[in-house]
């Protein structure tokens, strides 16, 4: 049987579910992608809380005219701060079963280069 995009992505979601989780000092750094809007979150996974959260719809991202890979580079330093304001330096990459290229991969680096480690 032919399984869907939508199914295949479930399956390697969860295969990486099943190998890292967040935690209150290093949580998991979610990211979701529409095809339109690009999501992170920084969830603790021990008390199943969301601890920030950033997206291309937030009004800072939103009003500024750009593509769709300079909004994920926004997403990525927005959430970079958001999680230093608090208290998180380190964190675990949870690409959510997407490839690790295109808007993934510059929300990853643009939270990098503002100061995340994972």
């Amino acid at each position: 049987m032919i399984d869907s995009k939508k199914v295949k992505r479930q399956k390697i979601r969860y295969k990486i579910r099943k190998r890292i989780s967040g935690s209150q000092d290093i949580p998991r750094l979610a990211v979701f992608r529409s095809n339109k809007e690009i999501y992170a979150q920084l969830i603790d996974d021990s008390q199943s809380a969301t601890l920030a959260s950033a997206s291309s719809r937030d009004k800072s991202i939103c009003d500024q005219k750009s593509t769709k890979v300079e909004k994920a580079k926004m997403v990525g330093k927005l959430i970079a701060e958001r999680a230093k304001e608090s208290g998180v330096k380190n964190v675990v990459f949870d690409r959510g079963g997407f490839l690790y290229h295109g808007r993934i991969k510059a929300l990853a680096e643009s939270a990098r280069e503002a100061g995340l480690k994972f």
